[in-house]
């Protein structure tokens, strides 16, 4: 809800043309009053003649200064139209700013003293055939007629206010809801370049390392490891090409990037780490009467695929277990495990795999624990089935 904003908040700038206008305003509504004494106090009552002059003058004066100190402003001038005509459009002009700030005590002072100080200039003033009750009625009418002019243009002031408020408010959420996708865009990218480099990577690694410490191969072997790892990286690289696909934004044609990953490409997945010479014990529980959601397979994939990234960078030679069991009521529970050993050189890690998996897991809804059990390091995963 939005709250009330303060005087100062809605009050517009004055510029040199806003002066202006309110300044001939005032003069306009001065002499018109003025007119009806003017030439009477002239030829009768000369000192009076003066004597308005003099505090309507001043009144222009201070009217200027009513933004600083509005209420006392007011009715000092008030008090100056109690004996001058002249100062009756500065006192309009100041009982309106009074107004416009909507405190009805000062509204009620303000327009209070202006009644009683025109009804004295109406009872002194040489007004020819004068009718107390119909100037009295018109003083009342008039002086109301002009604090609720000052009410409704404060009032729209603050509506005109908050609306900006709202819009810049709206602006700036915008911005930051802008600014937020922004960034899970990146975090998204970014876990999707770590998974689908990092487990190509790592294999090339590996099978280049392993080359190189291996002299009894004959010619027909080395060729066989050379192109594994020629696949491996044409893989990777194909892979990278599509993941960066969806950073181009100057070309909306048809997607040409390859179907994501299933659920039942899992079995694939094994299938190509041991023929890379990683020993896999893999166990498929998951109830086979559905179809595992394509959210919650790809999910799954990236898992056992981190998973078997890890195992050959930070513990080579390891042999991996890998369980997944679960059905539509109790979500899909997925289990990796390896005996712990000295960490290998083969390949440095940061840990931003386990971190996005950790991110990829909450946002589909589940959750992710990494822990030591028996000498052995367990990556356990759940999620729900419709993640």
């Amino acid at each position: 809800m939005d709250s009330r904003p303060t005087h100062v908040e809605t009050q517009p700038e004055l510029t040199w043309v806003s002066h202006a206008w309110r300044y001939a305003a005032c003069a306009t509504y001065s002499a018109v009053v003025w007119s009806a004494v003017a030439e009477t106090e002239w030829q009768d009552y000369r000192h009076f003649f003066f004597i308005e002059l003099v505090l309507g003058a001043l009144a222009f004066v201070i009217v200027g200064f009513r933004r600083r100190a509005p209420v006392p402003i007011a009715i000092a001038i008030a008090g100056f139209s109690a004996f001058s005509g002249i100062a009756s459009g500065p006192g309009t002009l100041a009982a309106v700013s009074v107004a416009t700030r909507r405190d009805y005590r000062e509204v009620l002072l303000v327009g209070s003293v202006n009644v009683v100080a025109t009804q004295v200039w109406l009872t002194i003033a040489p007004i020819k055939d004068q009718e107390y009750l119909v100037t009295t009625l018109v003083n009342l009418a008039v002086n109301v007629g002009v604090m609720g002019w000052g009410l409704y243009i404060g009032s729209r002031r603050e509506i005109i206010w908050t609306l900006r408020s709202r819009a810049e408010r709206a602006e700036l959420e915008q911005e930051l809801r802008v600014g937020q996708a922004r960034s899970n865009e990146r975090a998204r990218i970014a876990r999707e370049m770590h998974d689908v480099l990092a487990h190509r990577i790592t294999q090339v690694s590996m099978q280049a390392g392993a080359l190189a410490f291996r002299d009894d191969l004959d010619r027909e072997r080395l060729r066989e490891g050379l192109g594994q790892i020629q696949a491996q990286a044409n893989n990777a690289l194909h892979e990278l090409r599509d993941v960066l696909g969806v950073l181009r934004e100057d070309d909306p044609g048809p997607a040409t990037a390859r179907p994501q990953p299933t659920y039942a490409d899992i079995a694939g997945l094994v299938a190509e780490a041991r023929s890379l010479g990683l020993g896999i014990d893999y166990a498929d529980h998951v109830d086979p009467t559905y179809p595992v959601p394509a959210a919650t397979g790809r999910t799954v994939y990236r898992i056992v695929q981190e998973g078997i990234t890890n195992v050959r960078k930070h513990a080579p030679g390891s042999r991996l277990a890998i369980t997944s069991s679960g059905d539509q009521r109790a979500g899909i529970t997925v289990r990796l495990s390896n005996p712990l050993t000295a960490r290998g050189t083969a390949a440095v890690g940061a840990g931003l795999g386990l971190i996005g998996l950790r991110e990829r897991t909450g946002l589909r809804g589940g959750r992710l624990d990494q822990r030591t059990e028996d000498d052995s390091f367990v990556l356990e995963a759940w999620l729900p089935w419709s993640a």
